[in-house]
């Protein structure tokens, strides 16, 4: 379950919990059903798509637009985060492997909400961007929608806008009721695409099996195992009961170990696996590479090391010796890690960094 804080928030937030190429899919189920034209899409207007019922902000799925959670959520600056994903009428994703994500059919579209809800003055909330990746026969593509100040509506951002990305600078309070000020970044395709390309191709990062393999709470009375849902609204057609899952990085239940390799594998292992962005570095971090600590960078010397005190990527037992808590630390855009996707520093990911390192009793040659 998550936090303490991100519940709160919540709990009193208006969001909900926030074939033929040249036909529009409709759901057989009767009721609202989403518009799609994969010959037309990306639209213009977030709203054209009508994933939601009633005022758009309120983020209020319709049927077949099926919400998700990983179990541990890539970080962005504190944003929240609401996603759903939906399917053509007829399709099915199929699972390949626990660290891969699902193979998602084409007309598949993944949609992910950004969201504060303790921006200032008086905490206010507000969606900043909703971003979607759709499949096309041609494979995925990516859509940034920025929201309006009324929030009624999100905007495709397109053309020179995209290519370049843009920045809105916003004041919030943190979990630990710090207030700061931070140029929150919208990205470009360049950007979008820089972390999620494997092989040279974009794919999407958070809907692994392992990370989907938890319950999530649909509605009253309707918790259910998330591939399970899946399965059961005909969007999956199977899983194995062997996954081997990550874990909330909140979870203090959880051994710190566990913590820290679902951690890094939503935070950083989608650019450090072999044939992504930072193929060429030491580091895999996936979840099923990570029991290995010559993966995590343990007693490893960096091949850009800051300098001659801080050279393991990580040194057991010596945090401010380790060349990773160094870049997660640091919000220099030359040093820190991950590069994009934050600006300022994760409290929470960091002192689990800490905690990490300070149980290692390796000692290194």
């Amino acid at each position: 379950m998550k936090n303490i804080y991100f519940l709160s928030l919540l709990s009193f937030f208006f969001f909900y919990s926030c074939k033929d190429d040249s036909t529009v899919v409709e759901s057989a189920i009767s009721g609202p059903t989403v518009n799609f034209d994969i010959n037309a899409v990306p639209y213009s207007k977030l709203s054209t798509y009508s994933f939601f019922s009633g005022d758009l902000k309120n983020l209020t799925p319709i049927s077949k637009v099926i919400p998700y959670e990983p179990a541990s959520s890539l970080f962005t600056d504190y944003a929240q985060k609401k996603r759903f994903i939906w399917m053509p009428e007829g399709t099915k994703a199929t699972y390949e492997e626990d660290g891969k994500t699902l193979n998602f059919p084409i007309g598949t579209i993944l949609i992910k909400n950004f969201y504060y809800t303790t921006l200032q003055p008086n905490n206010q909330a507000k969606i900043i961007e909703t971003r979607l990746m759709i499949r096309k026969s041609t494979g995925w593509i990516f859509a940034e929608y920025i929201w309006n100040d009324a929030q009624t509506e999100a905007s495709l951002v397109t053309g020179e806008d995209f290519t370049s990305g843009s920045s809105q600078t916003i004041s919030f309070k943190k979990p630990n009721d710090e207030v700061i000020t931070t140029d929150y970044r919208i990205p470009s395709e360049n950007e979008c695409f820089a972390c999620h390309r494997v092989d040279g191709k974009p794919v999407p990062i958070g809907t692994k099996p392992q990370n989907l393999n938890t319950v999530y709470n649909y509605s009253t009375n309707n918790i259910k195992n998330q591939l399970q849902k899946l399965v059961d609204e005909g969007y999956l057609a199977s899983y194995p009961s062997s996954i081997v899952s990550t874990v909330d990085y909140h979870d203090t239940t959880k051994p710190v170990d566990i913590r820290l390799r679902s951690y890094l594998d939503a935070n950083c292992s989608h650019c450090h696996q072999q044939n992504a962005r930072c193929d060429y570095r030491a580091l895999r971090l996936n979840f099923n590479q990570t029991s290995d600590l010559t993966n995590l960078g343990v007693c490893l010397t960096a091949a850009e090391p800051v300098n001659s005190t801080i050279s393991k990527i990580v040194a057991p037992g010596n945090y401010n010796k380790s060349v990773m808590h160094y870049r997660l630390q640091s919000v220099d855009e030359s040093n820190r890690m991950p590069l994009l996707g934050r600006t300022v520093v994760h409290d929470e990911g960091l002192l689990l960094v800490q905690q990490w390192i300070s149980s290692l009793n390796q000692t290194c040659n």
